[in-house]
């Protein structure tokens, strides 16, 4: 098996649960190669392991773009929901192939004025946002597959994948969805309408975005990347005809994680 290993920051690189990771694959016949940032899959690679947190999960979801090629998360950080296997415990289990291959949705953006395309790779996993640079607030015309909704004054919005539902869409009021679920999530980030509320659609949905703002810059972020763009920016966001082939370990329990990693229904009440 030839193992891409990617950790995006860099002074871990001396950890002994790092080493310890790259070593166990080694050990147990795995041809491993370190992935540094700029650098591109070798070719006949047959996983990539991201160590870190979230945030390097989704660059390494920029990294194996439409390859195919599964990314299997390994927690360094804090939180951990892409990135929620231990280090001490995935080698034996992919080794002994006691795991799955899930295929989590991409969201693309497709940009018809206001931005080029080419400045920004257009692909995300969690969550596309628009949000005000200035202190004025921000109007976003949202459109459902040609039926327009009322504007949303709001400070931006979102729109996220079943992935996303545990990111920047659950500090917004959006719901919690189980990863597998086919839907997207369109939510408004702190807004000045007291009757609007998250909105799930069909992650067939094509979803079109227009700005009314007194600002002439606004800020995109297409999951951890952002640019400060011009507020005619008008674009459409919509499935990617590819998926991110996520690895999940047999034991990983979705519920679980959320339980213990945000204490999701604490009460004193149900015991432990």
């Amino acid at each position: 098996m030839k193992v891409a290993v990617y950790l995006r920051n860099r002074r871990l690189e001396h950890d002994a649960r790092y080493l310890g990771l790259i070593g166990k694959f080694r050990s147990g016949g795995c041809d491993v190669y370190e992935l540094l940032d700029g650098m591109s899959v070798a070719e006949g690679t047959d996983i990539l392991v991201s160590v870190g947190g979230d945030g390097t999960f989704l660059s390494s979801a920029v990294i194996v773009g439409d390859s195919g090629i599964p990314v299997l998360g390994v927690n360094l950080g804090r939180l951990g929901f892409l990135s929620e296997n231990k280090p001490d415990e995935v080698v034996e289990d992919v080794l002994a192939g006691r795991y799955s291959v899930e295929e989590r949705t991409l969201l693309h953006a497709d940009f018809f004025s206001g931005h080029s395309i080419e400045d920004m790779y257009p692909y995300a996993l969690n969550e596309i946002t628009v949000h005000r640079a200035g202190p004025a607030m921000l109007g976003v015309d949202v459109s459902i597959d040609g039926s327009s909704l009322p504007t949303y004054w709001a400070d931006g919005l979102l729109v996220a994948t079943s992935s996303g539902s545990t990111a920047y869409s659950l500090s917004a009021g959006g719901p919690i969805v189980m990863p597998e679920s086919k839907v997207l999530i369109v939510a408004p980030i702190s807004p000045h309408n007291l009757n609007v509320r998250p909105l799930v659609v069909p992650d067939t949905s094509e979803i079109t975005l227009s700005l009314r703002a007194r600002d002439e810059k606004v800020f995109l972020t297409i999951d951890n990347r952002s640019e400060e763009v011009s507020t005619d920016l008008r674009m459409k966001i919509s499935m990617a005809q590819f998926s991110l082939k996520r690895i999940r370990l047999n034991k990983s329990n979705f519920i679980k994680a959320l339980t213990t990693k945000l204490f999701w229904g604490e009460d004193i009440r149900n015991g432990r």
